[in-house]
């Protein structure tokens, strides 16, 4: 028997778990999350109301309950207060960290700090119940925002600020966000790139789903859309910038009117500082750029200030260090050779990645799926070699002994029945719990864990 720990419930987790099951009928997986919930960002970072992604739960669920799965929540890796990644490592034959990318890249411009300036991840985390997230009035006096990025998350945040109630109400959304912004006053939003619309990354079924707003108009500038030279002939594009730039195209020539809400899509302008009004930013001042020919762009020493109350920067993910675990901070991502992780240039035994923190933070869901079959193979292929050492047959029993008191299956399910309970009491769906405490009360309810 093979003992794993797969550290991370997420996509590339639950897919690294699937492909160890399915092809070694000897492998045990425990699958540890420092949430006492699965599914990492299809939980935590798929927006409340693409309700059709979100339902890809229904398919990690199913590798989580397999019967030689073992999902355990509320277990900390590294860290002041986690369970030492060395303890980690004497615990099973193997480990395969699958801990994404958790923090987001800067835009390192004066005034970035500024309060009313937020990461769009801080901001997806508050909405979509992080139990980490901070409520601090997001869009509390908040009549323009700005969102700097033009990826599919900063169309998700775009969006997000510019629903009404009526459409925020079916989802899972939390009760404090959705009541904050049901209430908003927000009635400009901008989403900037400083690249042109041939290279901006967000999806057409996204960028659609902006004019489908019922409540929001977009306006385009002809003007910007102009400055990008497969603009005015997007034939040779690649298909899916192709239906972008004609999506746009088509906004620009019959601009949605008489709407409470307005959303700018803008190209060709580089962030350069935050401005403060009254100690919080109130506008950034962007420069206009242009294509320099070799698919970058340059700065034209021409400004212009937009007004902001709120700024979301949306620019990538970036993943951190785990303690006791080697890192490459010019990357974000574990070094590693087809998975297997190296320490000092040499292949680690009994180590993996997979995920973002192997790849960095590219590609779709699915591109999970190729990613954690790459670093099962060479687990596989190691595993006559990991078998022969001893490890505890009660790995529960084990991290109780280190102080650790795992969530499993049953609290998870406990945790659900609570949601879809508070939902039913607010006149809602299922509603999710937003913070620490009550994620740990609803799990309590369950049985141990064995």
């Amino acid at each position: 028997m093979l003992r794993v720990a797969v550290i991370g419930s997420g996509p590339s987790g639950c897919y690294t778990a699937q492909g160890l099951v399915q092809q070694d009928p000897a492998v045990h997986v425990d699958v540890l999350d420092r949430l006492p919930c699965p599914y990492g960002l299809v939980r935590y970072g798929v927006a409340p109301d693409h309700e059709k992604i979100k339902s890809l739960q229904n398919n990690l669920r199913a590798v989580l309950e397999h019967e030689r799965v073992r999902f355990l929540g509320g277990v900390q890796i590294g860290g002041p207060s986690g369970l030492p990644v060395a303890r980690l490592l004497e615990l099973y034959h193997a480990v395969v960290y699958c801990v994404g990318a958790a923090t987001d890249r800067h835009l390192g411009i004066p005034g970035e700090r500024l309060p009313g300036s937020w990461s769009a991840t801080e901001f997806v985390s508050w909405y979509s119940a992080h139990p980490d997230a901070v409520d601090d009035g997001y869009v509390r006096d908040v009549r323009s925002a700005v969102v700097i990025g033009v990826g599919n998350v900063a169309v998700d945040v775009t969006r997000m600020l510019a629903r009404g109630a009526a459409e925020l109400n079916p989802t899972d959304m939390p009760e404090a966000a959705l009541a904050a912004l049901a209430a908003s006053r927000v009635r400009e939003i901008h989403m900037v790139g400083r690249r042109g619309p041939s290279q901006a990354r967000f999806t057409t079924k996204e960028l659609r789903e902006l004019g489908a707003l019922p409540d929001a108009g977009v306006v385009v500038d002809p003007r910007e859309l102009a400055l990008d030279p497969a603009y005015g002939d997007p034939a040779e594009l690649p298909a899916a910038q192709r239906r972008n730039v004609e999506v746009l195209r088509g906004w620009a020539a019959a601009p949605a009117e008489g709407r409470a809400r307005r959303i700018r899509l803008r190209f060709f302008l580089r962030p350069v500082e935050l401005l403060p009004v009254d100690g919080r930013v109130g506008a950034v001042r962007f420069e206009r750029t242009v294509p320099d020919g070799h698919g970058g762009v340059t700065g034209t020493g021409r400004y212009e200030d937009v007004e902001a109350q709120l700024v979301l920067r949306s620019v990538g993910y970036r993943g951190v260090p785990l303690e006791g675990l080697p890192f490459d901070a010019a990357t974000g991502t574990v070094p590693h050779q087809q998975g297997r992780v190296l320490r000092d240039g040499a292949v680690a035994r009994g180590e993996y990645v997979a995920g973002w923190i192997k790849r960095g933070p590219t590609g779709v869901i699915g591109t999970n799926r190729p990613c954690a079959k790459e670093t099962v193979t060479s687990l596989l292929a190691d595993a006559p070699v990991l078998a022969g050492r001893p490890v505890p047959e009660d790995t529960v029993a084990a991290l109780r002994a280190e102080g650790v008191e795992p969530v499993g299956w049953a609290g998870w399910r406990a945790i659900e029945r609570a949601e879809a309970e508070l939902g039913a009491s607010l006149g809602r769906g299922v509603v999710k719990l937003p913070d620490w405490d009550s994620l740990r009360a609803a799990a309590a309810a369950a049985a141990p864990t064995s």
